[in-house]
């Protein structure tokens, strides 16, 4: 990437500012928004590797070994972008709702990185908690933007074109795109794909966006699936509106925002009698996914029996072991449905 631009004013040639963004936890929720922002103030937005062995290996040694699997290979993305970057993109994510917050990992990220990872470059560590109200992620990209530029109005524009990438992305994948196909339109570089339907059986894969659709974590679940002609339904495809009627339901919810999430997508997808099964992907050594798998568990079966299956993942996990179960599990619906 080039990132020298020309200044207007004087004709002379200037260096952009280089930001790193780690190409997993919250970039699967919120990349779009961060790269129009940056891109907008003048930085060069500059992302980690695609997941990979090389990186996890880099990440286990960084880590304690009870970190779960995304911390590992967040502590590998930092390593791989650290020499390349002026400024390192690590917020503070406390809660992004008014209500919950994210797990204690998150919360800690910053320090975590900080103190295990060396030579890194200055961070970008401030707290984002919607927790103090609507204009909480104005506020937070307006502290920012100010690192970048004294142009009050400038900054605001910012705001406002990144608020717009942000709101197409969440439509996208509304229409079930994955954030990956999701980008590429955003970029330009490909169409809106036409709505396909299977015919066969449907599943809903349930789990974190850093989980689901990072293909090195979740060994490329979701497309094995596709292959094998199943129509495939996650949480990022249920509307705002019916994750909260889902939660209204329960008598108590978790203390998690992405684990309240899953559980809100189970109980949506169990409501949709197209669905024939549910498939969990989890962390290994993930504290609050060993409550959202089991009440996950409890309600497919107490509500509808429908087939239930937990995919847990860690640094270890093979494909081929994967490959087996997934397969097992697909004839064993289409047995049910009378397709086999």
């Amino acid at each position: 990437m080039n990132g020298n631009r020309l200044c207007p004013e004087q004709g002379k040639e200037v260096i952009a500012v280089r930001v790193g963004i780690p190409r997993t936890l919250s970039f699967f929720t919120y990349y779009p928004l961060w790269k129009t922002f940056f891109e907008c103030l003048g930085a060069d937005v500059v992302v980690s590797p695609v997941s990979n062995k090389a990186l996890m290996d880099e990440g286990v040694k960084d880590t304690v070994n009870d970190a779960c699997v995304p911390i590992k290979l967040f502590h590998g993305h930092v390593a791989a972008l650290k020499d390349s970057v002026d400024i390192m993109f690590i917020p503070r994510m406390v809660s992004l709702d008014n209500k919950v917050t994210l797990c204690p990992k998150f919360l800690g990220l910053p320090d975590m990185v900080r103190y295990s990872v060396s030579g890194l470059p200055e961070l970008i560590d401030l707290r984002f908690d919607m927790r103090k109200g609507k204009h909480e992620l104005y506020n937070f990209l307006f502290r920012i933007g100010q690192r970048f530029s004294d142009n009050r109005l400038k900054i605001g524009q910012a705001i406002w074109q990144a608020r717009g990438s942000f709101v197409n992305y969440r439509r996208l994948l509304l229409q079930g795109c994955t954030p990956a196909d999701a980008f590429e339109i955003l970029d330009g570089d490909r169409q809106l794909p036409q709505e396909k339907r299977c015919g066969g059986i449907k599943l809903a894969v349930l789990g974190y966006p850093y989980t689901l659709y990072d293909d090195y974590v979740s060994v490329k679940i979701l497309d094995k699936l596709r292959h094998r002609d199943v129509e495939v339904v996650t949480p990022e495809m249920v509307a705002a509106s019916d994750m909260q009627r889902m939660g209204k339901t329960l008598p108590k919810n978790l203390f998690w925002h992405y684990s309240n999430r899953v559980v809100w997508a189970g109980l949506y997808y169990l409501l949709d009698m197209n669905v024939d099964g549910i498939i969990h992907v989890t962390a290994f050594g993930c504290g609050p996914d060993a409550m959202t798998n089991k009440l996950i568990e409890l309600e497919a079966k107490n509500q509808r029996k429908i087939p239930f299956m937990t995919v847990t993942i860690d640094e270890h996990t093979g494909e081929a072991g994967v490959d087996t179960r997934l397969e097992a599990f697909v004839d064993l619906l289409r047995r049910k449905r009378g397709l086999l």
